[in-house]
């Protein structure tokens, strides 16, 4: 028995999908009611005599004969005539018909007598002619053919004849139907010309009477053969199952496998043991697969099929093709901010840190070395084999340039290098392509006390440095500029020890005083308190940048390279002269008021009040 459901879901589809019978299809048919078989030529044969009637009983039989004639119905009639055009039948009418000859399919085997069926379109039009079709007779016995088929199921064979909107149009038992592109198959087609002229078992789903079209489906009769296919598979269905399919469709995620009238997902990441960027590039439509059942859901039918799984996990014999120093190519998968990494076969991956990519280049992000896709040679640094990691490195494929510096610059050696970097903390120079070293902020002057190396060199510049020490483990060359020349500060002790009288010019104000510079070139503090005889609030107010001041040399420090001075103490040594030009060009307020004793002791000061002093 035909499977109904099968056939009902058919039906329902072809009614809710646009791929139904375009409006031009078929001409459009006038409904026409049952159709009915009338012999009447036979009526015509009977020997009709008066038998004592007379002319009146045949009137009236003749009469009754032709009140059973009806438009559009199928009749029997006698072929009177035959000419190259047309064919006259006798239908038993007061006038005969014609038809076109090229209605006839066996136009050549055709005679005078013959009984043929011809279909009633007009009993009489405008000229009085009467209106016969064998066409359409003929149309009309498919027709019916059609509808019983409908009625029982039956399959019936079909030719496809072209393709057009929607789907194909396929010869019926004559006529043309309709078979929708979703009906074709149960998978998806992808080149419907491929289909012309093929034959195919179809089953009427729909008919449209008022315009007399027909639509098929073969999918129906595809879905009732894999049903019992599928009811067993279905049955037998288990984890680690190992089964065969085809590749029915492929998604970015993954691709589906037809079973044999079941369908089963293998995801992206279980397509192979390697990184897979698409499906398509493991697997293409229609070829044949094995697959292993990964999961089975019952209740929603849905299967998870694996296929790397049918192959061993390459990290089971890693041990065997790689240990530590071993040489590989692979290509560069993945890019993150700490490494790349590197492909050397499906499934085993290794990773490559910016540290192990060069021995000399400070790489901050891995694209400046390597590139996606590129395909680089490492070397075997570590395996994991419980964590499924591998440490591989470029670098190692030459030999370390380090090894060789101590030779090239050994410790107190003098070298010119150009200024790469500065920072808070001090400069990089480059001493050749790939080889840096840092000279920190304490080591670029003896004199000068530097906030930040912007103010002693330029990033470009050429600058004289010192090897000072070199770290092998650590990759780091120590340099010093100061040391280029000897250590001031022995000749500084006698030159600036405590008590000498000296000058020092102002190149910066900070809170708590100024800093000046010696006629040595060498940087020294002036605290706020030395600065007047009254307190200054506001440095900048009273003093400025480059401006000369008379100073008292009060404490020195060879060690922590420190030198305090005084103007207070050396206006103390001059007297008042000297004390009232200072205040004149520093007019710090109160300070006027101070004034030396004859004895000119420093700590003989006394204040004056300012009224004492208006009155002098």
């Amino acid at each position: 028995m035909p499977d109904q459901t099968s056939t009902a879901l058919a039906t329902e589809e072809v009614q809710n999908t646009q791929e139904t019978m375009p409006a031009s299809f078929a001409p459009e048919r006038k409904e026409t009611p049952a159709h009915r078989r009338y012999s009447v030529a036979s009526i015509m044969d009977e020997d009709f005599t008066t038998n004592g009637h007379g002319d009146d009983d045949f009137s009236k039989m003749f009469e009754s004969s032709l009140t059973s004639i009806n438009e559009n119905e199928i009749i029997n009639g006698r072929i009177v005539a035959i000419n190259e055009d047309e064919v006259s039948i006798d239908i038993g009418f007061k006038s005969e018909g014609v038809v076109p000859i090229n209605e006839f399919t066996n136009a050549s085997e055709l005679k005078v007598g013959d009984e043929v069926e011809v279909f009633l379109e007009n009993i009489e039009d405008s000229e009085g002619k009467m209106v016969l079709s064998r066409r359409r007779a003929d149309f009309m016995r498919v027709w019916e053919r059609i509808n019983g088929a409908y009625d029982k199921q039956e399959i019936l064979p079909a030719q496809i004849l072209r393709r057009i909107k929607g789907g194909m149009v396929v010869n019926l038992l004559g006529i043309d139907a309709f078979l929708p592109g979703s009906q074709i198959d149960v998978r998806p087609v992808r080149d419907f010309d491929a289909w012309i002229g093929r034959m195919l078992d179809v089953r009427v789903v729909k008919i449209n009477h008022p315009n007399e079209n027909v639509v098929v489906s073969h999918k129906v009769l595809l879905e009732e053969q894999l049903n019992e296919q599928r009811q067993e598979i279905l049955q037998k269905l288990e984890k680690g199952l190992v089964l065969e399919g085809q590749v029915k469709a492929i998604a970015d995620f993954g691709a589906f496998i037809d079973l044999g009238g079941v369908d089963g997902l293998v995801h992206i990441t279980d397509l192979s043991w390697g990184r897979v960027a698409h499906p398509s590039e493991i697997v293409k439509l229609d070829q044949k697969v094995k697959v292993v059942v990964l999961d089975f859901d019952e209740e929603k039918r849905r299967i998870s099929l694996g296929m790397k799984q049918l192959t061993p996990h390459p990290w089971d014999t890693i041990g065997e093709k790689y240990e530590p120093g071993t040489k590989v190519s692979g290509k560069v998968v993945s890019l993150t901010d700490y490494g790349a990494f590197i492909e050397i076969e499906k499934g085993i991956e290794g990773l490559i840190h910016i540290s192990e990519m060069s021995w000399t280049e400070h790489i901050k992000h891995p694209s400046q070395f390597v590139s996606m896709g590129q395909v680089v040679e490492a070397v075997v640094l570590t395996i994991d084999k419980q964590d499924k990691k591998l440490s591989l490195g470029m670098k190692q494929l030459e030999p370390d340039p380090w090894q060789e510096l101590l030779q090239k610059y050994p410790v107190g050696s003098v070298h010119k290098g150009i200024v790469r970097n500065l920072t808070n903390f001090g400069v990089f120079v480059e001493l050749e392509p790939g080889v840096d070293g840092l000279v920190h902020i304490s080591d670029l002057s003896w004199t000068k006390k530097i906030r930040h190396p912007g103010e002693f060199v330029k990033k470009g510049e050429e600058i004289e440095v010192v090897i000072l020490g070199i770290d092998l483990d650590q990759r780091r060359i120590s340099l010093g500029h100061k040391q280029v020349r000897d250590n001031p500060w022995d000749q500084f002790a006698d030159a600036y020890k405590v008590g000498i009288e000296t000058e020092g010019r102002i190149v910066r104000i900070i809170e708590k005083g100024v800093i000046v510079e010696l006629p040595e070139g060498v940087d020294a503090f002036v605290p706020t308190s030395q600065l007047s005889f009254a307190p200054v609030k506001n440095i900048a107010d009273f003093f400025r940048v480059d401006e000369l001041l008379p100073l008292k040399v009060i404490e020195f420090d060879k060690e922590s390279k420190k030198i305090v001075l005084s103007a207070v103490e050396y206006l103390k040594d001059h007297g008042q002269d000297a004390i009232d030009t200072y205040n004149a060009n520093h007019p710090v307020p109160g300070a006027q008021d101070y004034v030396a004793n004859a004895s000119g002791d420093a700590s003989s000061f006394e204040e004056v009040s300012s009224d004492e002093g208006k009155s002098e």
